[in-house]
Parts: C-alpha cells; sequence; structure tokens
C-alpha cells in the first residue's frame, strides 16, 4: 500500500542524528511512512551509510551543500505521498501522533499546511512551538507561542497560525503545486516563512494541530550563537522585507533593519567581545545591499 505521508529530511553531517530520527518514527509510528533523507553536501558520504542500514528509505545525496530549502525541494522532488512532512534531522518521536496532522488536512481542504506541537528536547522539555504571532510589519519581529512554557494544557487548543515552523510542517501536495516549492534564495533562516506567504498567498490557511508531538535538539546543529547564524538572519531578514513587503512598508522596513536593528546586533556583539558575530552581521548587511543570495 502506498504511504500517504512522505517525511523529507535534510542531513548536513548529522549521522548520529538522522539514524535516531530514523529510529524513533520506526519505534513509535504505526502509520505507513515514505522516508526520504537528502544528504545535503556532507563531507563524507552519508547517503551510502543510510542506504546501507535503511535500505527501505529513499536516500538522495547532493554533492553540494544546497541548503534547507534546496535539500527539501529534492526530497519533495521524489517523494512520493500526498502529504509531505518536512522534519528536521535532528527531531524525534516519542509517540504514535503523527497520523493527526493528515487528519487535520483531510478535514478541512482549505487548510494548506498544518504544524505540530515542538517541545524541546533537553529536559524539562519545555515548548518550542505552538503557533506563532503574526510578524509586525515595519520591524518584522514576532514570537514563539508557548516558548519555554510547560507542556501542562494550556497550549492544547487548535488554532490558526500565521506561519509554518521549518522544524516540522505537513504540507499537502496540492499547496505545493499551486504556492511552489520553499524558496532557495535564503539558503539557511527565513525560507520557512516566506513559503507559508506563499502558501498563504495560493488561498490556503496554515493549523497548528496540538495532539501531535515532535521533540527538537535545537541548536545541535548550528549553535544559537555562531557567525553562520548571525550572517544569514540578518541578510534573510532584509531579503523577507523585499520579497513580502510592498510600497512604503517595504522602504520603512529596509531602513529599520539596516538602520536601527543592524547597528544594534553589531553594537551588542562587540560589547560582550564577539567581533566574529559583529563582522558577520556586517556582511549579511553588504552582501543584501549587493542583492547576493543563496550560500554566502
Amino acid at each position: 500500500m502506498k504511504a500517504r505521508i512522505s517525511i523529507i529530511s535534510v542531513n548536513y553531517n548529522g549521522l548520529a542524528l538522522t539514524a535516531a530520527m530514523i529510529e524513533s518514527l520506526r519505534r513509535h509510528v504505526t502509520t505507513p511512512l515514505e522516508i526520504v533523507v537528502v544528504d545535503n553536501g556532507s563531507v563524507r558520504d552519508e547517503a551510502a551509510l543510510l542506504r546501507e542500514r535503511y535500505p527501505d528509505i529513499v536516500v538522495l545525496r547532493s554533492d553540494e551543500n544546497l541548503g534547507f530549502a534546496g535539500g527539501n525541494n529534492l526530497g519533495i522532488r521524489v517523494a512520493t505521498g500526498d502529504c509531505l512532512l518536512l522534519l528536521n534531522n535532528d527531531t524525534e518521536v516519542t509517540d504514535d501522533t503523527l497520523h493527526y496532522l493528515t487528519k487535520t488536512l483531510d478535514a478541512d481542504p482549505s487548510i494548506g499546511a498544518v504544524c505540530p506541537k515542538i517541545r524541546f528536547w533537553a529536559p524539562p522539555q519545555a515548548i518550542q512551538f505552538a503557533g506563532y504571532t503574526p510578524l509586525t510589519r515595519i520591524t518584522l519581529r514576532n514570537a514563539l507561542i508557548g516558548f519555554g512554557q510547560p507542556d501542562d494544557g494550556t497550549f492544547d487548543t487548535p488554532h490558526e497560525t500565521p506561519y509554518a515552523h521549518g522544524a516540522a510542517m505537513m504540507v499537502r501536495r496540492g499547496a505545493v503545486e499551486k504556492a511552489g516549492l520553499m524558496p532557495e534564495e535564503y539558503f539557511l533562516y527565513y525560507e520557512e516563512l516566506d513559503w507559508s506567504e506563499r502558501i498563504r498567498e495560493a488561498g490556503y490557511r496554515i493549523a497548528y494541530d496540538p495532539r501531535a508531538t515532535v521533540f527538537h535538539k535545537e541548536s545541535a546543529t548550528t549553535g544559537q550563537q555562531s557567525p553562520l547564524r548571525s550572517y544569514y538572519l540578518t541578510r534573510n531578514r532584509l531579503l523577507f522585507a523585499r520579497r513580502n513587503r510592498r510600497g512604503t512598508a517595504r522602504r520603512l522596513s529596509i531602513i529599520y533593519q539596516l538602520g536601527v536593528a543592524l547597528p544594534k546586533s553589531v553594537a551588542t556583539a562587540l560589547l560582550h567581545g564577539r567581533r566574529d558575530l559583529a563582522a558577520a552581521v556586517l556582511r549579511g548587511g553588504r552582501d543584501f545591499l549587493r542583492h547576493k543570495t543563496g550560500k554566502e
């Protein structure tokens, strides 16, 4: 029987994390799954190791790092399921609840994407995501609903969310066909927010379904205070403004990012002795002005 759910996960020098994710799916999920793993330019050919260990899954190898969107898009192109679950390789499941995401899509054809509750893997396993608040029009700031809160039932009500979370998001195939693939201009960070904009522009809504839970080993791959993260967040926030704001709002947002947010980030980094972070922020602003997209 053809699996309705295709799980697509991108691996980058993360064989142990990816294997743990696959093992958790096999241990807990009874719904038939197609698992597609994209080895996204790992230093060694981890695709070969994954094929040897898991001969029943689909493993793709890209010799170059295509970025988060590029890697996922490679997987989407070969996936056969009607429900495409993009799942970070640094996640695990501990129960059999992923099928609730398909139930949400089946119950309402206006929903194009749905996200589970996401909790941190590390104790006390607080909530990371129970939906997003909208991005502010000019400063492009928003918040993760439930972030850092205990999973005590407070965030167990399904609701609409303006944006999906890239660590775990299920998208119906029809929404991908209408909205297009995930935008690859960002390389890392902001691509799922931009894709959410495209999905909503295509006429779909995005939902949060707390009946399903995924645990996320946040920061296991890039770190919270790295030049890599600082560069892409700076450049891509500006790129998001250029692509998703119009007229005066676009101009004011870009002016704010370059004139207020960027200098503040540089000053904060220097105050903490992190010249590497300051330099990364400056490069991000410079490359935005040079219209540089994709990988740095």
